[in-house]
């Protein structure tokens, strides 16, 4: 079959990471742009034995679910997969892709399907990584997200997905850049969205030149902006204008929580949607008064201090030291250091020894990386398993390897699961499971 000619398909499905599926010649064929139900034509542009990568060419019969994208730059950026598809049937495609994971690898089916939690689709990203390159046959300097299947970066002069405040800075940003003595030095910047601060770190190899500080400080002053620096890796950012601690806030208002974090931590990129979010792990892992409750992975304490306000001694393990101090900050920031501790554990490496030294939880939230917490679960021992689990998950595949332990191996039933709509207009799969101990 010659790469260049059009081949016609019908679309059966969709995949994990929003292309159609669909068949030719005995093997499967990924195409991106294309939507379920839908008659197109593609071209391929990798081949392998068993599957096919391919472009869309041309829609023959459309989708209902098929909407104008809204941005201009899609298809293209890299950063957004699915805004030709309708924002309810996105969600309805991602419960899919998470039940399709939980019956194919888990080989376990939830009791009751969650309500999907979603939100704005558009202008909520508060937090977003983008790059900066200087092309001078584009004209200066070029920031945002990388494109598709490219190194490129996307030439953008708006985004959707960012508030609309920070999308309208895109342009004078560019100009900034370009404006440096050396615009080819910084490959990066960072943007960190706190309760009244929008925070930008700037990536720089080399030291500013004094008229480059200058610019930031005007630029800072017009559109009310504040400006860090990051010279090396994370921990050598400092605040540079207009003076600021470095430590942002957002708050969990039905809990009365306010929490700190730096400009480089993690936290969610959707405020509105977390905190429903962790309205919903919350409710559903019913803390009780006096209950010692474990939460793994804990972060900065998204979670944690919220468990607590129920009136349970909550402790807190994270990996990263500095994570553990934040959380402890936070903690008595909120006048909840009698209720909560925070404590370092590598949880990738924990075994039934080093678990049980960690005493007896009544319920557990487990909100670990994309790599899952295979390691925590095949810990619990029938003494020491918690009678709850709630599972907060960012990858699909790997919450339904653990699903399977649990249940299949470690006497829990899956008794709910659904999706949570974080990144609107991508492929990214968020959920919460609940487990319970028979």
């Amino acid at each position: 079959m010659n790469t260049q000619t059009p081949v016609q398909a019908e679309v059966e499905s969709l995949d994990h990471e929003g292309r159609g599926i669909a068949h030719a010649e005995g093997k499967v064929v990924f195409i991106d742009g294309a939507l379920t139900g839908e008659t197109v034509t593609y071209v391929p542009y990798q081949r392998k034995p068993s599957y096919d990568l391919a472009r869309l060419e041309s829609i023959i019969k459309p989708s209902s679910s098929r909407v104008v994208p809204r941005c201009p730059h899609f298809g293209v950026c890299g950063g957004c997969s699915m805004q030709h598809l309708d924002e309810r049937a996105q969600v309805a495609a991602k419960q899919r892709v998470l039940e399709d994971n939980l019956a194919r690898i888990g080989k376990v089916e939830p009791g009751i399907i969650l309500p999907a939690i979603y939100g704005n689709a558009w202008g909520y990203r508060h937090r977003a990584r983008m790059s900066v390159r200087y092309v001078l046959k584009k004209g200066g300097a070029l920031i945002g997200f990388r494109e598709k299947r490219s190194s490129y970066v996307t030439d953008m002069n708006s985004c959707e997905v960012l508030p609309r405040r920070i999308s309208d800075l895109l342009v004078p940003l560019r100009d900034l850049i370009g404006s440096f003595a050396k615009p080819e030095r910084m490959p990066q910047i960072e943007l960190a969205v706190g309760e009244g601060v929008d925070a930008m770190v700037l990536r720089i190899l080399e030291p500013l030149e004094a008229a480059d500080e200058v610019a930031i400080r005007g630029f800072a002053d017009r559109h009310h902006v504040h400006f860090f620096l990051q010279p090396r890796g994370p921990d050598t950012v400092t605040s540079f204008y207009p003076p600021h601690d470095g430590v942002l806030y957002y708050t969990l208002p039905e809990f009365d929580l306010k929490l700190g974090f730096s400009a480089t931590e993690f936290t969610q990129v959707n405020t509105a949607v977390n905190r429903v979010m962790v309205r919903r792990a919350v409710t559903l892992l019913d803390p009780q008064p006096g209950e010692r409750i474990a939460d793994m992975f804990c972060g900065l304490g998204n979670f944690t201090l919220a468990i607590a306000r129920s009136g349970a001694n909550v402790v807190g393990f994270e990996g990263a030291a500095s994570l553990v101090e934040r959380g402890e900050k936070n903690a008595a920031y909120n006048g909840m250091s009698g209720t909560v501790s925070f404590r370092q554990a590598d949880l990738f490496k924990v075994d039934q020894d080093s678990f049980a030294k960690l005493g007896r939880f009544d319920r557990m939230l487990i909100d670990p990386p994309r790599d899952g917490a295979v390691a925590l679960i095949n810990a619990l021992t029938d003494e020491y398993a918690p009678q709850r689990i709630v599972y907060v998950s960012c990858n699909p595949a790997t919450l339904a390897r653990d699903a399977g332990v649990l249940v299949h191996v470690k006497g829990y039933t899956l008794a709910a699961a659904g999706v949570v709509n974080m990144f609107p207009h991508t492929s990214h799969v968020e959920s919460i499971a609940v487990f319970n101990r028979a």
